[in-house]
């Protein structure tokens, strides 16, 4: 004859695989869905910001872009450039 406390189990209960799967799913979902609402949030806040600018600064703005990336990557300035542009007088 089982004792009550053999019976109960005082742990929690198992879950089916099946259900942790649909969980898992669930879980997946929503988080794409809230970095999906993050990014189009960003990407307003930046197209806000730009159209606030003037067309000169925004030209501006892609010309420091440019030359930032390149910096960061280490890459040259481009040749007709580099061969063109004024010499410093030392």
């Amino acid at each position: 004859m089982p004792l009550a406390a053999q019976e109960k189990g005082t742990g929690p209960k198992e879950q089916s695989i099946a259900s942790q799967r649909k969980l898992r799913k669930l879980e997946r979902r929503e988080a794409r869905e809230k970095r999906k609402k993050e990014r189009a949030e960003r990407k307003a806040v930046k197209a806000y910001h730009k159209r606030l600018q003037t067309k000169t600064v925004r030209k501006r703005m892609k010309n420091s872009k440019k030359r930032a990336t390149m910096n960061n990557e280490n890459k040259r300035e481009f040749f007709l450039k580099r061969w063109f542009k004024k010499k410093k007088k030392v």
